[in-house]
């Protein structure tokens, strides 16, 4: 029904938008997967052709709604990605091109439903933690020797050892509601300090992951706009790049070649992203397919 509902075959101006969106996402998943990043060509222009065909759309139909929908929806697209980009979640391909997906589909805010993109987007923070935990498992499986090393010394951690601690007394807390509660609560209670410990140990797995599996040394030729860098790196006591630029720049990277070919400079430590785009077709096409996950099963 969800279905039918966003692809009306007979609205071809509601249908143009969602096909081109879906050709997009596959190219764009083919590529992070690949290459680990999202030419800027295709989510530029993903922005660039969702504001063209508005314009288009609400010059021939002489209704604004289209292009206003379109701002509506790159703005409020633009926010969640700059957030996103900023804390560290994602990587500067995967909030372009939900930027793309805003313009490109945009958002009715004066519908009185909820928007597809809003149900998307909610469906790729379930699918996207659901699929960064299967590609950590993944990582720790085929690199498992490391793993296993990195894991060992993740918890042995000042960090980590605080994080356990607290752990720990969580679990206690709710061991001890549960003997001497009667009440209907007290399976809550069993289920609560399941929760704590697994996730505890989820944590250090995934801290084990990035450290073990997610890190790799390159030449700085080899380096691309966007690339998180693990460590800083100094030269005669100058700060060239860091973990704190949160993705290298062009400018850095011409510098660290030039660096590099003088022999200042060898291998710079660079954290590799989860392909992340993929979660968003997986999510595209569950919120085309089945709507709103959380109230479809709320």
């Amino acid at each position: 029904m969800q279905f039918l509902d966003v692809f009306n075959l007979v609205n071809v101006p509601t249908l143009i938008p969602y096909l081109i969106a879906f050709i997009v996402l596959v190219v764009g998943s083919y590529t992070d997967l690949r290459t680990r990043e999202v030419p800027d060509w295709i989510n530029l222009g993903t922005i660039g052709i969702g504001f063209s065909i508005s314009l288009i759309l609400s010059l021939v139909y002489w209704n604004h709604s289209f292009i206003l929908n379109s701002v509506i929806g790159f703005g409020i697209f633009f926010g969640i990605a700059w957030l996103m980009f900023y804390t560290g979640q994602w990587g500067g391909g995967d909030s372009k091109m939900l930027m793309g997906l805003g313009a490109l589909i945009g958002i009715d805010v004066f519908s009185g439903k909820l928007p597809f993109l809003v149900n998307f987007f909610i469906n790729s923070m379930l699918v996207g933690a659901i699929y960064g935990l299967l590609w950590s498992f993944y990582l720790a499986l085929v690199k498992r020797k490391k793993f296993v090393v990195s894991f060992k010394k993740t918890l042995e951690d000042k960090k980590t050892k605080k994080f356990r601690n607290f752990t720990i007394i969580f679990i206690v807390i709710f061991v001890s509601l549960f003997l001497f509660d009667d009440s209907l609560y007290r399976i809550l209670y069993v289920y609560a300090a399941l929760l704590a410990g697994i996730s505890f140990y989820l944590f250090v797995s995934v801290k084990a992951v990035e450290k073990s599996c997610m890190l790799k040394l390159v030449t700085p030729d080899k380096l691309t706009e966007g690339d998180w860098i693990a460590k800083e790196v100094k030269v005669s006591g100058k700060y060239i790049t860091g973990p704190k630029d949160l993705g290298i720049e062009k400018k850095q990277i011409k510098k660290l070649i030039s660096l590099y070919k003088k022999k200042k400079v060898r291998k710079i430590l660079v954290k590799e992203g989860i392909p992340f785009v993929p979660s968003f077709l997986i999510a595209f096409i569950v919120t085309l397919v089945m709507g709103n996950l959380v109230l479809l099963f709320l």
